[in-house]
């Protein structure tokens, strides 16, 4: 059974925050008459950071260098894989990249697949999951305890999660490498047997299909080409691939935590019909914090992704825009009475998530704060 039918929410208190704020911010894009989708700048970033990732491979193919200039530039490949999947892929999927869907189908397809990723399974789980209910657990798939860590207050607590703080970077690393080998797998079994997968039998087989020829195909540019084609010393081609993937992995999911599992942020879980007693929007904005809105630097890196509040609110929105819709959101909260929550720089951002991960770990009593 498709456990997103078993929750709704419920607006009883007839909330006009969400109606008030898009009608200023469909304003904003008449009167600027600006597109909401990708402009240069979107455009310029995606040819930098698809470089970024695509040339270092080159130059380590064609000129095999000594091991340490090799490392380098895998680990720039490594910044480049999270910089496309934080500012191209993620635009593409969630249909903000451009106007015209099938370049939006396209491009999250090309870029996701180049990442060693599934656009099917990212979608389900970040798209509809995650995006629908932040932050409630069994729901979103993002706060589910993962092996060791533990990011939810409603979940049980272990003795090894009292030093998460210390180890989660560790994990975080190893994202992407579980990503490209089983977890689109695991997902795809997962989503098809709890009805988040509603596709036919028939579509099922055409789409595992998909997955498991990109599977073959990245393998095989990744690994099967530098081996055979090109002879690239095997033990210089391992570590440099585990080296991109730890650097992508810690960079991609580290940005995802400071948006979800920081200070301030609740944990609401519906009520005995499956209600949860809020409008959609005011959730999003109790289970969502940005960080560094004023660096400009951060922000062209991580695709606004440190304007989450912007993000979960507007997804369709290309997030070159969330910088200027951020001050019509933050102002039309504050008119409603509702908390915009946010930390001024990306080391506090940090802290918070090391705080919220130690007081996770430890007595259940300390995480009744999370609500």
């Amino acid at each position: 059974m498709n456990p997103a039918k078993k929750i709704r929410f419920v607006n009883k208190d007839k909330n006009q925050f969400f109606s008030t704020l898009k009608k200023r911010v469909d304003a904003y894009f008449k009167d600027q008459n600006l597109s909401k989708y990708s402009n240069t700048t979107l455009i310029v970033k995606t040819v930098v950071l698809t470089a970024i990732y695509v040339v270092p491979f080159c130059l380590f193919l064609l000129f095999q260098p000594p091991f340490a200039v090799s490392m380098m530039l895998w680990a720039l490949m490594g910044i480049g894989l999270a910089g496309i999947g934080m500012s191209i892929m993620h635009d593409a999927c969630h249909g903000a990249y451009s106007k015209n869907e099938v370049v939006n189908e396209w491009m999250g397809s090309i870029y996701l697949t180049m990442l060693g990723g599934s656009p099917f399974n990212w979608k389900l789980q970040h798209n509809v999951l995650h995006h629908m209910y932040t932050n409630v657990i069994h729901f979103d798939e993002d706060i589910k305890d993962k092996l060791v860590l533990k990011f939810s207050p409603h979940t049980p607590v272990k003795s090894f999660h009292k030093f998460q703080w210390l180890y989660a970077f560790l994990f975080y690393g190893i994202l992407t490498l579980y990503w490209v080998t089983a977890k689109d797998f695991v997902n795809f079994f997962t989503y098809t047997a709890n009805g988040v997968n509603t596709n036919t039998r028939t579509q099922n087989i055409i789409i595992l299909s998909k997955i498991i020829l990109a599977k073959i195909g990245y393998f095989a540019v990744f690994l099967g080409i530098p081996l055979f084609v090109f002879e690239v010393p095997t033990q210089t081609l391992i570590a440099g691939f585990l080296l991109m993937h730890f650097i992508g992995g810690i960079i991609l999911t580290t940005i995802f935590q400071l948006a979800h599992s920081v200070e301030g942020t609740t944990h609401p879980q519906p009520n005995s019909k499956g209600e949860i007693e809020n409008d959609w929007a005011i959730h999003q904005m109790n289970t969502t914090v940005n960080f560094s809105r004023d660096n400009k630097l951060l922000s062209w890196y991580v695709g606004g992704l440190n304007f989450q509040v912007e993000h979960h609110l507007f997804p369709k929105i290309s997030h070159v825009h969330y910088p200027a819709i951020s001050h019509i959101v933050k102002e039309t909260a504050e008119e409603f009475g509702i908390p915009y929550l946010e930390n001024p720089t990306f080391a506090v951002a940090l802290r918070s998530h090391i705080t919220t991960l130690h007081q996770l770990g430890h007595l259940p009593d300390l995480n009744e704060a999370f609500g």
